[in-house]
């Protein structure tokens, strides 16, 4: 039982995970790299668009995270073909929910994009990209299941290969489809989008290659439509309560972004440009927060939970100082990163105003992607949802509204509010881990 969780190492896990998510970061700053030149309205229109495009990929996690969890306590168990078995299921639940969630996209578009006060060029921009990259959602859906899964198998380098691949087609595509180069016409947005599904198709059928090499056990295909009441309960129990945490900080992040729409176009354009450089600096703690949470959920499963116990204080201390070393540099050079993307002065201005705050706001972020993904792998996955719900929703909404329409303090007001929230969380789930509470909730005890 031991063997084959102790033949992973959190370095090994995390280094393809730092740079698969690195590659991942890269498609969407190689849209609004390029769309720039286009102009700011079009960035301005696909990062409203891509909010919703993420609430949908965290949709999708309700069967990715809770399968990919449950499989992870499995294997800790050894029990290899219930793995399988749950790999095929979470499959087949997620391309009939990316199926209904593409056709909502299509049909909705318009509403969805003027709910969010946008108006002529952002709108149609907006709109544009929704209809293209949101009706190939199911796509996603494919590769959230997939992807899950071979990870939890220890397979991150092999995933970080698919995603170096995946780039660099997105990003030619995007050159021929966006500037009509070699004959082909010049799309704009509509190129930026297509160029993201075709990339996402090719992927997924890697993807499907590389599912069947990973586990020990070979899929049947009597697997993907034999629906077990068992596995799906398993599943859900910890894929609804994780979808709904993220669901909660998306829908922070949205009505934050509704607030920043009343404070005019250029702070909308620098808050776009700050988040797209702002993911660089907890990229790191991403990556060693998936690893972790690999790691504890083989640990848990396998009765372990000494041993999940420390790991998750040496994660949060990896990442913290990565963390702190990249909010360094992007304070230092704030104002030449925003130039990349823009020659606007008050744009700029902006933008790097709120980049000073990340010594406040990333220090926190990072504490809870650690800890929060690790809860989840234990199993304890609802307790992030009601502090989340608390702190994001209640506190974080509330603070954003004061500091922005009543304070007046424009996008560093938002800025404050989101950093408020992280650190409320943090404190909480610090306290959560030491407290143990979480050994409760093994999911495979009862079948062991």
């Amino acid at each position: 039982m031991e063997n084959s969780t102790k033949e992973l190492s959190l370095f090994k896990l995390t280094w393809p995970l730092f740079l698969e998510l690195f590659l991942f970061m890269l498609m969407g700053l190689a849209d609004t790299f390029m769309l720039s030149a286009v102009s700011d309205d079009a960035v301005a229109g696909v990062g409203t668009a891509n909010q919703y495009i993420q609430i949908a990929i965290l949709l999708l996690g309700v069967i990715g995270t809770g399968a990919s969890i449950v499989v992870s306590q499995y294997l800790g168990s050894r029990l290899i073909a219930e793995a399988s078995q749950i790999a095929a299921l979470s499959v087949t639940l997620n391309l009939l929910v990316g199926l209904v969630i593409s056709g909502l996209f299509i049909l909705f578009s318009d509403v969805l994009m003027k709910m969010m006060n946008l108006q002529g060029a952002v709108l149609e921009a907006a709109q544009s990209y929704l209809v293209i990259v949101g009706g190939f959602i199911f796509v996603q859906a494919l590769i959230t299941s997939m992807s899950s899964i071979i990870r939890v198998q220890g397979w991150t380098k092999q995933t970080m290969y698919v995603s170096l691949a995946m780039n660099i087609v997105h990003v030619v595509l995007n050159y021929i489809l966006i500037f009509g180069k070699f004959g082909m016409p010049e799309l704009g947005v509509e190129g930026a989008a297509i160029s993201s599904v075709v990339s996402r198709v090719l992927a997924s059928v890697v993807f499907f290659w590389l599912l069947y090499q990973a586990l020990e056990v070979r899929i049947e295909w009597a697997d993907y439509y034999r629906l077990s009441k068992n596995y799906i309960s398993k599943i859900l129990k910890i894929g609804i309560p994780s979808a709904l945490e993220q669901v909660l900080y998306q829908t922070n992040q949205i009505v934050l972004l509704y607030y920043v729409t009343f404070i005019g176009a250029e702070a909308l354009s620098a808050r776009q440009y700050a988040v797209n450089i702002s993911m660089f600096t907890y990229l790191f703690a991403m990556a060693i927060g998936m690893a972790t949470a690999i790691l504890v959920g083989r640990y848990v499963g396998a009765g372990e939970k000494e041993l999940a116990y420390s790991k998750v204080w040496f994660g949060v201390k990896s990442a913290l100082i990565f963390t702190l070393s990249m909010v360094a540099i992007i304070i230092l050079f704030r104002e030449p990163f925003m130039r990349i993307f823009t020659d606007n002065e008050e744009i700029i201005q902006i933008g790097a105003s709120v980049l000073l705050l990340s010594i406040l706001l990333e220090t926190g972020r990072t504490i809870n992607i650690t800890i929060i993904n690790s809860l989840r792998a234990s199993g304890d996955a609802a307790y992030p949802v009601r502090i989340g719900f608390i702190s994001m929703i209640v506190i974080g909404l509330s603070l954003g509204y004061l500091f922005v329409f009543v304070l007046d303090l424009g996008l560093v007001g938002v800025w404050l509010a989101i950093a408020c929230d992280e650190w409320i969380r943090a404190v909480l789930v610090i306290f959560r881990w030491r407290s143990r509470k979480w050994e409760r909730y093994a999911i495979v005890s009862s079948d062991k």
